[in-house]
């Protein structure tokens, strides 16, 4: 089971690789999303591993919230550049 935390590991990079190389920032926050995605999955699988619901629990409030708060960021970001 640990070849599979860390393929997800793995899959992390190509997100990052790409929020490096753009500079274009809707590329960027759809890759610190991604990011957060893949970092909350991680986070249930090694708490369905360890059998603790409570950091469970915490991947599931990173998945349903933080994602929302990034593209909230998002918008914002893209209206005061509008201005």
């Amino acid at each position: 089971m640990n070849w599979i935390v860390i393929a997800m590991i793995l899959a992390l990079l190509i997100p990052i690789y790409e929020a490096w190389q753009d500079d274009d920032i809707w590329q960027k926050m759809l890759a610190f999303a991604s990011i957060a995605t893949k970092t909350s999955i991680a986070i249930l699988v090694i708490s369905v591993l360890r059998d603790d619901w409570t950091i469970g629990v915490v991947g599931v409030l990173i998945l349903s919230v933080g994602n929302a708060a990034l593209m909230l960021l998002a918008h914002l970001l893209r209206r005061l550049n509008e201005v």
